[in-house]
């Protein structure tokens, strides 16, 4: 995933179609968005040269790729049946988002294009389940406290937390 964009129950993601991600996705009308803590970025960078696809497209394989199955197992991580999707969550994510797509398109009206370099898909998704760690929210309701969760970053190739809090807008709750 190179990106993702939220509004209301919506999340919008941009994705390879190089990868069995975007394939999977799409096929199976849902998928789950795990967001990470900063502290296990060694862990999501142990996945940077995977991928489900079988074969390795070409220009993967040049760029060092190869296939792995079982990414939970390569990665360290710990699946978690899902309550309303087929896809398993991971457990180490403090913020796991159930979610179906409910459309996916190549920018542009541009064909589909599986195993293109640099194709990417637009995959918007309704949120229909959300799973977080007790430890990130406020106590007695259903809100992330933002001191307390510290999310993975990918910006420009690099992998980054949260600074110290700047402020808040008038319409954030205490």
């Amino acid at each position: 995933m190179s990106s993702a964009w939220a509004l209301g129950d919506r999340v919008v993601l941009g994705l390879s179609t190089g990868g069995q991600g975007s394939e999977n996705a799409v096929r199976e009308g849902e998928c789950v968005i795990n967001l990470a803590q900063a502290i296990l970025w060694e862990k999501v960078e142990r996945l940077a040269r995977t991928t489900g696809r079988n074969p390795v497209p070409e220009y993967k394989t040049a760029a060092g790729y190869h296939h792995e199955p079982r990414k939970f197992e390569a990665a360290g991580l710990t699946p978690l049946p899902s309550d309303l999707v087929r896809p398993p969550r991971i457990a180490e994510c403090p913020l796991q988002l159930e979610a179906r797509v409910v459309a996916a398109h190549a920018p542009g009206g541009e064909r589909w294009e599986i195993d293109s370099p640099h194709a990417f898909a637009i995959v918007e998704t309704q949120v229909i389940r959300v799973h977080a760690h007790a430890d990130i929210t406020i106590p007695e309701s259903n809100h992330v406290d933002v001191s307390r969760w510290q999310p993975l970053l990918y910006v420009f190739r690099h992998y980054v937390g949260t600074g110290d809090d700047l402020g808040r807008t008038f319409k954030a709750e205490a």
